[in-house]
């Protein structure tokens, strides 16, 4: 071979010996052949064959694979974010004329696309309250074919009774999704309580440090995850395999990550209760959470993401204290190892359940910092406020 041709035709070089713990990141766009018949007949290697890069490679697939697993699935397919899980499931699902149904405490951009972009294409969507449990079969007709569940809620974290919603749906023949990002399927695992998609947003604890944005859909038999990747393969929506290859680096390390988080949200909502800036902590782990039940019976234990109730009168403080935090950082997001806090408005965001617009909400996401520290910022943020409260 003359020196054109030998740079970009790689020698072969011998794996004898060759062993690492951590996967290979195989990035292509195009998958080659080893003859034309193999080309010709691509459309025959089936549902796991690589044919395209946008459709999987290796590495892609070593994720999809372990996601599927803790899951106890069928399939998982990755998409480039929480949000695109959800999409990509209604879109995949729905057609003119359906009706989605959706908790009053869904992930706001979920509402909105519900509103903004289904809504005009013929699709309706109706909110229900999202400690309804078996009475949603009351809302399911002939013409909803997906219930959605979110399950701690957004912000205000409601735990729904997720077999009981399933159990409706099925007998009217729909179809049950959930977005699972606040648990992990190391917390729970929406399919075995009847669930047909396992929605994450893989950016927060599987990957665990802040730098990565990608989702995940697990679903319960193959016919579902053939009709996900119809949807992809026509929008052109596909992950980078740099993108699974730091969420595979992050899930060897989840388990210990929310293990800490976790003890350290719920050590936290019990001590911040009584003080006189707060009006109510929201965490499942508490009695007093909706649903805190369910969470009881199906959850194996807390994530490290909670919300704080405050008084109302504190907004005009609320600025200036959390500019004053030092361990804390101010951010949206969260299942990273610096701690956040974010406050959030809820009274735009229900429809059912009413929020004062002068009653602030705190969501903390608790990270890997000396909980110590982490505990004097909080105290001292909340000891401000209740200065002023008094």
């Amino acid at each position: 071979m003359k020196d054109l041709t030998t740079c970009v035709h790689h020698p072969a070089v011998s794996q004898e010996g060759f062993a690492s713990l951590a996967v290979p990141t195989y990035r292509a766009s195009t998958i080659v052949y080893p003859d034309a018949r193999s080309f010709f007949s691509r459309s025959r290697r089936g549902p796991d064959g690589y044919t395209y890069g946008l459709h999987g490679t290796p590495t892609t697939r070593t994720l999809e694979a372990q996601l599927t697993a803790l899951h106890g699935g069928a399939r998982t397919v990755l998409v480039p974010s929480g949000q695109a899980a959800v999409s990509v499931v209604m879109l995949s699902i729905l057609r003119p004329g359906d009706k989605v149904l959706i908790p009053d405490t869904v992930y706001s951009p979920v509402r909105q696309l519900c509103a903004g972009y289904l809504a005009p294409r013929g699709i309706s969507h109706t909110v229900y309250d999202p400690t309804i449990g078996g009475g949603i079969a009351d809302l399911i007709d002939e013409r909803t074919p997906l219930v959605w569940v979110e399950s701690p809620g957004s912000g205000t974290m409601e735990v729904q009774d997720v077999a009981a919603i399933a159990a409706a749906a099925k007998s009217k023949g729909a179809l049950v999704g959930c977005d699972n990002t606040w648990a992990t399927p190391l917390l729970f695992k929406p399919l075995s309580h009847g669930a047909d998609f396992a929605v994450e947003a893989l950016t927060k604890y599987v990957g665990g440090h802040s730098d990565l944005l990608l989702g995940s859909i697990t679903v319960i038999n193959l016919e579902l995850r053939r009709q996900l990747k119809e949807t992809l393969g026509l929008t052109g929506i596909g992950v980078s395999p740099d993108e699974a290859a730091l969420a595979l680096r992050g899930l060897e390390t989840m388990g210990i990550r929310l293990a800490h988080v976790g003890r350290i949200s719920e050590d936290f909502a019990r001590r911040v209760e009584g003080m006189s800036a707060v009006a109510r902590v929201l965490h499942p782990a508490l009695p007093s959470c909706p649903g805190h039940e369910f969470w009881k019976r199906d959850f194996k234990g807390s994530s490290g993401v909670f919300s704080l109730v405050l008084r109302t009168g504190l907004t005009d403080r609320l600025e200036a204290a959390l500019s004053a935090l030092r361990v804390f950082s101010i951010g949206a997001s969260w299942g990273g190892t610096r701690s956040l806090i974010a406050p959030i408005s809820l009274a735009s965001d229900r429809s059912l359940a009413l929020w004062e617009e002068g009653q602030p909400v705190l969501r903390l996401s608790i990270g890997l910092e000396d909980p110590g520290d982490l505990w004097s910022d909080l105290h001292s943020l909340l000891t401000k406020l209740s200065d002023h409260a008094n």
